[in-house]
């Protein structure tokens, strides 16, 4: 009789092992499970217009999203299979290190600190950091200008804190969890201005086109990269070749075109990727 009810618990057991394991198979590379699922879950900004944006009916619009689309069908991965998974400043190394994306695309600047935690492929863009106001502010001029100013800029980003150490020590930092709460609140006239990089900013303002402006003296350099998991080196150069790709063959260009150009934001070139 133990034996049964020992058997019927390894059982139980056994199924509930198969059940947790929900058919899904762990890859180490992107590389590997594009060619094997046909699928991706790709992390990115659902509330920056022009560049990552939820649109009523759920699909995702912009930029970001348009690069992804392309590096995603050059591992053979189409559109259908991509699962798009919002982020936030704050969670996108978390999302890529538990496996909850596989890689993102989201206004992600590439940093050393980064780098210890995920892996990058790009610059896919280069950006430079800059300042949102109301329409009819003429006292901000640029980042010296914020000293007893209220500035916005959101949790996992470091823009307002670099206008704080090296530009106007007295500026009084209020951080959101997204650019969309800062924009908000800089209409309302609680806030003062927003940093974070041009491009992001110029699509916000075209949204309340009359209402905000952009300062239009950028003080940074951002590099934009999609972020892998740390060790993924196959990945990693496969997502540079398809951006390699998308440069030369007039996809990059037109993909900025459609997504930015009418914000009025001057359209750069494409970088130069720096592999490593």
């Amino acid at each position: 009789m133990f034996g049964k009810s020992l058997y019927a618990v390894f059982a139980v057991l056994a199924i509930a092992a198969t059940g947790c394991g929900g058919g899904e198979e762990s890859y180490a590379s992107i590389v590997d499970k594009a060619e094997n699922d046909k699928k991706l879950v790709i992390g990115v900004k659902a509330d920056q217009p022009g560049l990552g944006l939820r649109t009523p009916d759920g699909s995702f619009t912009g930029f970001d999203v348009e690069v992804a689309k392309y590096v995603a069908k050059q591992l053979g991965v189409d559109p259908s299979g991509i699962t798009f998974k919002e982020t936030v400043s704050a969670n996108r190394e978390a999302f890529i290190e538990q496996g909850q994306v596989d890689m993102v695309v989201a206004t992600y600047s590439i940093t050393d600190a980064r780098k210890q935690k995920v892996s990058f492929a790009g610059p896919y863009f280069v950006a430079g950091q800059d300042l949102l106001v109301r329409a009819d502010e003429a006292a901000l001029t640029g980042p010296e200008t914020l000293n007893g100013k209220k500035l916005c800029s959101v949790a996992g980003s470091t823009p307002a804190q670099k206008v704080k150490t090296e530009y106007a020590k007295e500026v009084q930092l209020q951080e959101e969890r997204t650019y969309s709460a800062c924009v908000d609140r800089v209409l309302g006239g609680q806030l003062d201005a927003i940093t974070t990089d041009n491009v992001i900013l110029a699509g916000y303002a075209a949204q309340h086109s009359g209402k905000l402006k952009v300062v239009g003296k950028p003080f940074s350099t951002e590099k934009y990269g999609i972020g892998l998991k740390k060790d993924d080196t196959a990945g990693r150069k496969a997502v540079n070749d398809a951006l390699e790709k998308m440069f030369s063959d007039g996809s990059w260009t037109q993909a900025l075109q459609s997504s930015v150009g009418a914000s009025g934001f001057a359209l750069p070139q494409a970088p130069q990727l720096e592999r490593y």
